[in-house]
């Protein structure tokens, strides 16, 4: 079913869902989008709880601690986390749902369009484009998956995937397709049009993109630096010694490279990321990278300066020894 946002479709959900005798466990650095519905029903007295990101056995320990509750499990995460480049442990939180009759409900806006079936070392991402729950090879009636297309597809839309049973219940009993507008002719007509493309031209896309993250992380290997994100194409810089990164945000910036400053959900430094597209070409990601190495040496220099610069305390210690 189709809905105007995420927000829309979470603000809903978990109230249907909540019209059961529910518990709600949140994977910890779930998105705060679906966070907002779900502390929707939590002000409604639904009992909430939050594990620890990507484990599977600290989510089942907190099952088995509720087993005699007698309420029914619903899991909540996003399919991917763009940061690390790693995906949910889905196969096993989808596991623990079964024995427990519970719901997983994934939001997977980050992976659509990206991930696929059949991923290989070769072609991490897959074919298909159809998000984490493919790319795992997962599928049943407890998966409930939340997607907007405004990330892999362009498109200003968003979809909920679920039985024939949830869906129903969920188009019976929405609020917001009663008191909100629909998604327009035109962005339904351009997730149509991003998804014919997908279709015929998706996997070539996809290789190429990979290409370009490969590129880019080829060329920041050249000059000593790293990121996190495996081949996923949001790239976040590793934390680099010595260097103000919203001050090399704005450096950048000065440059001609724009990047994204962002907090983690579970963090206090504030991370840089570089996000690659397919419109990028290699010659752009080049220019990137020069700019980084251009905005970078001088904070560089001055640390090695540092460093040969015996300071007060190192040369009064070796005086006294």
């Amino acid at each position: 079913m189709l809905g105007t946002s995420t927000l829309h479709l979470f603000w809903d959900l978990f109230a249907v869902l909540a019209t059961d005798r529910i518990a709600i466990y949140t994977d910890a650095v779930a998105y705060p989008i679906s966070r907002w519905g779900i502390e929707r029903v939590a002000a409604k007295g639904i009992p909430t709880t939050d594990f620890r990101s990507h484990d599977a056995a600290a989510l089942e320990d907190l099952l088995h601690r509720d087993r005699r509750s007698g309420f029914r499990p619903v899991v909540v995460t996003d399919g991917l986390c763009p940061i690390a480049g790693r995906t949910a442990p889905l196969p096993e939180y989808l596991r623990l749902m079964r024995q427990q009759g519970g719901y997983l409900v994934i939001d997977d806006t980050q992976a659509l369009g990206i991930l696929g079936r059949h991923p290989t070392p070769a072609a991490p991402y897959g074919s298909g484009g159809a998000g984490s729950a493919a790319w795992h090879g997962i599928e049943g009636p407890e998966l409930i998956v939340a997607n907007s297309l405004a990330k892999g597809f362009g498109a200003p839309l968003a979809v909920i995937a679920g039985s024939g049973t949830v869906i129903s219940k969920f188009k019976e009993l929405s609020a917001t397709r009663v008191h909100c507008s629909p998604p327009s002719l035109a962005a339904i007509a351009a997730g149509q049009r991003a998804l014919a493309t997908n279709a015929s031209q998706g996997d070539t896309i996809r290789c190429r993109l990979l290409e370009l993250v490969c590129h880019f992380r080829d060329r920041l290997r050249r000059l000593g630096l790293s990121t996190s994100g495996a081949f996923f194409p949001v790239q976040t810089l590793k934390p680099m010694r010595d260097v103000d990164v919203g001050w090399l945000h704005n450096r950048l910036m000065s440059l001609g490279v724009k990047t994204v400053l962002h907090r983690p959900q579970n963090g206090l430094d504030i991370k840089l990321s570089f996000l690659i597209t397919t419109l990028h070409t290699a010659g752009e990601i080049d220019a990137a990278i020069n700019a980084l190495q251009q905005a970078w040496a001088p904070t560089r220099r001055q640390s090695r300066s540092r460093d040969d610069t015996p300071s007060r305390s190192s040369s009064a210690r070796h005086i006294a020894m």
